[in-house]
Parts: structure tokens; sequence; C-alpha cells
């Protein structure tokens, strides 16, 4: 069998028999793998020349609909990845990680675009940015798809969701994607990709994959690709400083291993929550997916009297997860992914074994529950322990990738603070303790080193997922040795793969650029009330002045007893004559109300509902006898994808709010958000 790669529109397998892979539990033989005779540059210029323009024709929300779609294509055939991710020696729990974590990713950023995204192909950033003194020269910023391929470079412990992981940004932002999957395990990759492309849901081009070397593949990259990596330190160093990737500034995100903490407060006493929460943690991210996760933890850092607590209570942990072949009832870790990664993490052991001791584990007379032990690739979770971790270099340089973690001790808060930082650089440190002044000092005082912090205690736990699992919200990624990248964190990874450009000019050509309003562009007025106009006639820009309304003291007595609010700026005469204002003035939400009063056509019409108000700012007070009068543009219009259970199809109306008094001054700004039927469905 052969591991095939997809470029160019067409499976193809490599002229020469590359590399053997292996099941992981027995040692059985999968395929070979090879990418040799593919044309890398050819590759780049389909995605570039086919994918890409493709995919930029299409708007955020059409993207992210075939991201939904394609979703709930893979959930559907999710068994048949399941049982292809057991040969990595994955059990049921460790491959629902990567197979159902990884599709519930593309859920997610599906979600995200369309709830926070435009319905177009670029995206407006940021607040206008005013250049002149008369308002004629304006500026803003712009995001737009850049005109190149995103090469995501995977490493091996998780195929399918480090494939999806990063595609679904890319995707969503208009790039092409090539996925280069490491070679020991890309027949899972493979497995899913198939049934990609297979979908039919992703235009021609937009996702290739490369099974085996990379061969000169980063000798033909332009300026307009980008390059993600997630692997060890030394290769993603490697592949960075690789000569075309600094002659042309092609932009490289990169994730690596790193030794990750975790961290016992000194609050948390043996028998309390949060000393168990701590124990189960360990014990967990050393034995899931056998240790083998950029996040696991790698040093467990506690305080110097509860080690020996700590290191009984572990052991018993640890005591309960027998090692074996994952298919088996009771077996809850299985093998590493390849017998060359055992080897690996033997040899990183014997290294820590220099400033370290083995307290649990360690030893290659172990035993196992099925698979076979002379040809698969099983290791025993292994505890060790560092008495001089502030000197000691070695736990904090070499990460054995597989279920190791070391435990370190602190005389006190200082200490603990200066082990945490002695990682370089890391993924994930977590703080497990009761006490929120504790857990301010540990998070503040280490949060530059790491790239996500998790705070633990009795109150979150039930629903926390724990230590090491990135989230597709929350950056993921940290500085040092952690690659000083970042991916995911919601919009900032569609993002990473667009060019903000600035663009200056009149408000009114800006306005007409970006399909939003500019404060001092040339208004569109119309005889016919907003109200009565459906989502497709409404124009950015328009506008609809009302008439005026002048304050008396019954507003301000009947709004203060409707509501409650009896301030005595409102009610007190004398006590105004002496505030800040020099008189009684109307309530800031009474201004905002009469404005809404004022505005609206009260028979039943095309606009079905308020549907929010944003960026609320009171400019000046307004007394008893001024006229107020509103003014209300068009600026921005944001159709929404009809639900199955909706009746009518609908689109948010922005409109940009300002109120005026008698000088023509403005007395509040904000944005008011209206529900509008459409037509065009």
């Amino acid at each position: 069998m052969n591991i095939q790669s997809y470029v160019n529109g067409e499976w193809v397998t490599g002229r020469d028999k590359g590399v053997a892979v292996v099941n992981a539990v027995n040692g059985n033989f999968i395929g070979n793998v090879s990418s040799d005779g593919i044309d890398f540059n050819d590759a780049l210029t389909h995605a570039r020349e086919v994918g890409g323009p493709a995919l930029r024709k299409l708007t955020f929300h059409e993207r992210a609909l075939r991201l939904k779609a394609l979703a709930q294509y893979l959930m559907e055939r999710k068994e048949e990845f399941y049982e292809v991710s057991a040969w990595t020696g994955a059990t049921r729990a460790d491959s629902w990680i990567d197979i159902e974590g990884g599709i519930g990713t593309l859920f997610s950023y599906s979600s995200l675009v369309r709830r926070e995204f435009p319905d177009e192909p670029f995206l407006v950033e940021g607040n206008q940015e005013r250049l002149s003194k008369q308002g004629t020269f304006t500026g803003r910023h712009i995001l737009v798809p850049k005109e190149g391929v995103a090469v995501h470079i995977n490493a091996f412990n998780f195929p399918c969701w480090g494939m999806l992981e990063k595609i679904a940004p890319s995707l969503c932002a208009g790039m092409p994607a090539l996925v280069k999957p490491a070679t020991v395990s890309s027949y899972l990759t493979e497995k899913m990709a198939r049934e990609i492309i297979q979908s039919r849901l992703l235009p021609e081009g937009a996702f290739q994959l490369i099974c085996g070397a990379a061969g000169d593949l980063f000798d033909h990259l332009m300026e307009q690709d980008v390059v993600t990596f997630t692997g060890s330190a030394a290769t993603g160093r490697k592949l960075k400083s690789h000569p075309n990737i600094l002659a042309n500034s092609i932009p490289f995100n990169m994730e690596a291993d790193s030794l990750n903490l975790s961290l016992l407060g000194e609050t948390a006493e043996p028998g309390s929550m949060e000393f168990d929460l701590f124990i189960k943690e360990v014990a967990k991210e050393m034995t899931v997916k056998a240790g083998q996760k950029c996040t696991a933890i790698r040093r467990a850092i506690v305080p110097a009297g509860k080690v020996d607590a700590v290191a009984e209570a572990l052991k018993q942990r640890l005591d309960k997860v027998p090692l074996g072949d994952p298919s088996i009832d009771g077996v809850k870790m299985g093998p590493l992914v390849g017998r060359g990664q055992m080897r690996d993490v033997w040899e990183n052991v014997d290294a820590l074994l220099k400033s370290c001791e083995i307290i649990y584990g360690g030893d290659k007379e172990f035993e196992i529950q099925g698979g076979n032990k002379d040809s698969g690739a099983f290791f025993p979770s292994t505890l060790l322990y560092c008495n001089q971790p502030l000197t000691a270099a070695e736990p904090h340089a070499i990460e054995a990738f597989g279920p190791v973690s070391t435990v370190m001790p602190y005389e006190d808060i200082d200490a603990a603070i200066l082990l945490a930082k002695r990682g370089k650089g890391s993924l994930t440190g977590s703080v497990f303790t009761g006490d929120d002044a504790e857990a301010r000092r540990i998070v503040l005082d280490t949060a530059a080193w790491h790239g996500r912090m998790l705070i633990i205690n009795r109150d979150c736990a039930a629903e926390s997922t724990g230590h090491g699992s990135p989230l597709p919200t929350l950056v993921h990624g940290g500085p040092g040795r952690a690659g000083g990248g970042e991916e995911l964190g919601g919009a900032r990874a569609i993002k990473h793969y667009m060019q903000r450009t600035a663009v200056q000019g009149s408000p009114t050509t800006l306005m007409r650029l970006t399909g939003e309003y500019h404060q001092g562009a040339t208004p569109i007025t119309d005889k016919v009330h907003p109200f009565r106009k459906y989502f497709e006639e409404l124009q950015v820009g328009e506008t609809h002045t009302t008439y005026r309304r002048t304050v008396t003291e019954a507003d301000l007595v009947n709004f203060g007893c409707l509501t409650g609010d009896h301030f005595y700026a409102h009610f007190d005469e004398l006590a105004a004559r002496e505030s800040l204002f020099g008189r009684r003035v109307a309530h800031g939400y009474f201004l905002i109300s009469a404005a809404a009063g004022m505005f609206v056509d009260p028979a039943p019409g095309p606009v079905l509902a308020n549907y929010g108000l944003e960026n609320l700012r009171f400019i000046e007070p307004v007394g008893i006898g001024d006229t107020i009068q509103a003014k209300l543009t068009v600026k921005q219009k944001i159709k929404k994808d009809k639900r199955p259970d909706e009746a009518r199809a609908t689109g948010v109306v922005r409109w940009a709010v300002e109120i005026i008094n008698q000088d023509d001054k403005a007395v509040a700004l904000y944005d008011v958000m209206t529900l509008v039927e459409r037509r065009d469905d």
C-alpha cells in the first residue's frame, strides 16, 4: 500500500518506496510514504492560480458555510477515522481529541466567521481616522486575502486536528492550503484528506496534501505565501531560517514543543480539592496520547514540604492507567507513534538522569496488555524527581516527548516563579490554588513566558477543559522555546492570512470602497421613511433627520418616576446648580428614548426589532428648555443567513446616531442596530 499525495487535482504516488510506516501497536506494515517525483512548484502554482481566485470570489459567509458543511460531512464518517487512528497507538479517548476535536474546530470557525465577519470578501478593521482639520481627508484599515498559498507543516501527534485547526482559518480568510503532515502518522491524515476531496465542498486547488519529504518546496515559495509550522524547536528554527523565507519576508508562524509546567500553590494542602485536581491533571497529561502532546505537563512544580505527598498520589494515580493495545477493554494508554520516537524518549530520559532520579516507571522491563512489545512502540509512564531544580539545567532544557514528567520542589513563591520562567517559554502553564491572591501573583509574574495560563480551583474544575486543551477562541502558541508564534485565537488566526492595508481618501470615497459609512461623507436622502424600506433598499450613507423636540420639566419628572432614577442632577434644583452641570439636566437615557420615539415610524413594516445599541457616549448636558434633534445614518448592513426555522430572511442595519441641540452641538453619539426583513432571499 502506498500513502498518496493530492496535488494538481489528482492523487499521486511517489516514484520510490520512500519510508515505510507501521502500526504502533504491533509493528504491522501499513504502507510506504514518498513524495518523490512531485513538482512542488506546480502544486504551489495550482493553488495560487486555481484555488486562490476561487476562494477569493466567495464572501466570508460563503466560505464559512462550506466549512460547516465539510465538518458535517466528516463527522458522519468519523468511525472510519477512529479505526485508522488506533494504528497510531491512540485510545478512543485520545482519538476523540484528534478527530472530533479537529472537526469541532471547523464548526467553531464557521460559526465565528458568520457571527463576527461581514458577508463580504474583505474586512474593514478599526475606527475611521480623521486626518485633516476639515474632515475631507480620512483613513481606515482594510484586510484582504493574501494571494499566495498557506503551507501547513504539522507534527505527528495530531494527524487530524493539526491539519483542521490550520486550514479552518486559512480557508475562511480566502487562502488555499497545502498540508504537509508528519510522515510517521500521515496515513491517518491521508484518510481524512480523501474524504475532504471526495466531499467536493472546497473549490479545486483550495486544498492539497503532500505526504512524504518536503523536497525543494521552500525554494518555490513567494512573497504572498504563508508558512505555519508545528513540531520540534530545532526543526522549526531550521525551516524558519531558510534563505527563501528570509529573502522574501515570508511570514513563518512557529508552534514548537515546550517544557510546559503545572504549579501547585502553597495553600493547596493534601486532601484539598485543589491538591487532588493537580494530581489528576498531571497524571492525565502524562498518559493522554501517551504524553505526546505539545501542551503536556513536563514540569510539576510543588511546595518542598508536599513533595512526598505529591509523589505518592501520582504513583497511585499512574498505577490505574494500564498500558497496552488500545482496542482491549481496560487499556487506558497505548504506545508511542513509532519505535523511532520510543528510542528518542529513552535517550532523553537518560539525559535527564544527569540531574534527576526516577521515582516511578523508567524501567525497560514492564508489562503490557496485548500488542507486541518487541515490534510495537510502548513506553511506560515515568515520573522523575529533581532535587535542585534552581541549579539543574536538564529538566528545563530537555523534553522527553512521551509519558514523562519531572517533579520539582520550591521553597517559596519567589522560587516557584523563577522555576516557571526557566523553561524559556512554553505553550501552557497551569496553577492549582484556591487562593486568588496567590494565583494573581504567580500568573502576572510568569505570563510573559507562557502563551496560555490556566488557573484551576474548585469553582471552575467541573467545566474546565483542562491544562492541555487548546481552544479555537484562545491563542495557541508561546514565546521563546515555544516558537514565538500564535495559532487559533478566534479572528486573530484568520487575519494572519490576510494583508492589512491602510487606505486614505475622502469620506465619500472610503464609504463607497468599504461599504461602511464614514463621517463627513456626502449624505443620501430620501422622502421615504427608512422604516418603510426593506434591507436591500437601504443604502449605506442614507440619512434621516428627525423633527425637533424641546425638553420640558415634565419630561424629567415623568422619566424619573417611570424609571425610579431620582438622581439629584435631575430633581434637586439647588444641588444641581452646585454640580458640574450648573443646572438640572435631562437623564441621558431619556435622550436615547426620545430620539427613538422621534425616529421610528410606528406602523408595521420591514423593520422587525431593535437589535442592540453600542458605543454610547454623552457629549453635552441637555437641560430644561433645550431642543434636541436626531440624525441617523445607515453605517453598515450585515446580511444574516436564514436558518431553517426562520420564517423571514433578515439583515442587521447599523445606524450611526447623532443627537444634537439647538446650537447644532452633538449631545450624544451611538450606534443602534435594527433587524430588517429582506426580500432578496
